[in-house]
């Protein structure tokens, strides 16, 4: 809002209308005492003050607003049509004003310069109000800096603390793994051994007695199968220090285990050549064991199954990284033309006990492919997988070649 301090009221009328035109808020005051009343309640962008008044004159009024901390930045437009000397417009410059004017006014050049200060006034409150928070934040942070020291020795020794009982915690629970597994393989062993002894002496006769015999055998074997997924699920906190590791001969003991299954489904491997790599290679031979023995499994009945290993040096840790002869990563992919799945699942295949088939139809305990992500993440790697139902899988794999 702008103030108009004249005590010519046809003056303020006149003043007052223009400005309005022009959507600009006014106030008025008929002397410098009332200017002065007024300045201090209420806030103000601009003053237009006419010099000459009787009582406080412009420039008795405007030299207080200087010494006053709240008022001493309002800026300030004197008006006059009699004082128009040079030694008045020093004067009005001296005391604090921000123009000396005139009359007869140039009513444009008047709006514009409203329009200047206006504006000025505005930019200056922002900067003001930055200023403000500026100095909360310096003094935030410079509270914070004086205590930063002691907080981080007090963190330090905390997490000290919480990681040395948490290797505790980790050794306990890798030997409590080792007890429950060994405790609850045992008893299903002597289950097996003795359903196994009853089919063949007594029930060998009877075709229904062996059906449910050959029922239990087989829950038993998968109880046996899940306690050892768990076992080796478990395993993976152990630390363990990693060591060069040519990946084909990795791959190829793995291939070995399946020659059976591989002949039986009258399979094909395809492989390329894999890199060598800084790995724990009993961990990422059990990725292997997992990603080919699921393309075995959910190989489907329509075809021969193919499974293909292929390998290539990427530029960095990224699933769809550009091919790098240099590259300090490799990305493996094993890829089958077996059932597939629905990508919207893609999530779920790599969680704990969660399976996307009919464990009637597919035997498995779920576990595999949440291994294989733990294994790949505990290289500092990544893992992920493309399917379309009835299309196949294809499984990839992101690995470093320096383990850090």
């Amino acid at each position: 809002m702008v103030l108009i301090v004249d005590d010519i009221k046809a003056n303020i009328i006149a003043l007052k209308k223009t400005l309005e035109l022009h959507n600009i808020d006014v106030d008025t005051a008929e002397s410098g005492e009332e200017a002065l009343k007024k300045i201090l309640k209420i806030n103000y962008c601009l003053i237009i003050m006419d010099v000459q008044m009787p009582g406080l004159d412009g420039f008795e009024v405007v030299k207080i607003l200087s010494g006053n901390q709240r008022t001493k930045d309002i800026p300030v437009i004197f008006l006059s049509a009699l004082n128009i000397e040079k030694k008045y417009i020093f004067k009005g410059y001296e005391t604090g004003a921000v123009e000396y004017i005139t009359k007869p006014v140039d009513t444009d050049l008047l709006i514009l310069k409203v329009k200047t200060f206006l504006k000025i006034y505005e930019q200056q409150n922002e900067l003001k109000g930055i200023k403000d928070l500026l100095s909360k934040e310096i003094k935030i942070r410079k509270e914070a800096q004086d205590n930063l020291e002691i907080k981080i020795a007090e963190r330090t020794k905390e997490l000290v603390l919480k990681n040395e009982e948490l290797e505790m915690k980790n050794h306990e629970l890798q030997q409590f793994s080792w007890v429950v597994s060994h405790d609850l393989n045992e008893p299903i062993r002597k289950i097996q051994i003795f359903i196994k002894i009853i089919k063949e002496l007594y029930l060998a006769d009877d075709a229904k007695a062996v059906d449910y015999v050959d029922r239990t055998i087989k829950s038993a074997e998968r109880m046996q199968t899940l306690i050892t997924d768990l076992l080796a699920y478990s395993r993976l906190s152990s630390q363990v220090k990693p060591e060069m590791t040519d990946l084909n001969v990795v791959l190829q003991e793995v291939l070995s285990d399946f020659d059976y299954l591989i002949e039986r489904k009258n399979a094909t491997v395809k492989t390329s050549e894999l890199p060598t790599i800084d790995s724990i290679p009993s961990q990422l031979r059990q990725v292997f064991q997992n990603l080919i023995g699921n393309a075995l499994k959910f190989s489907g009945n329509s075809e021969n199954p193919l499974i293909e290993i292929t390998s290539e040096l990427i530029s960095n840790k990224a699933f769809n990284s550009p091919v790098s002869p240099d590259g300090k990563f490799c990305r493996i992919i094993v890829k089958d033309n077996g059932i597939g799945f629905d990508e919207i699942y893609l999530d779920r295949i790599f969680i704990i006990f969660q399976s996307l088939n009919d464990r009637q139809s597919y035997e498995g305990t779920g576990i595999g492919l949440a291994i294989a992500k733990k294994i790949i993440e505990k290289h500092n790697g990544l893992i992920t997988a493309k399917s379309q139902i009835g299309k196949g899988a294809s499984f990839i794999i992101v690995l470093p070649l320096k383990y850090e």
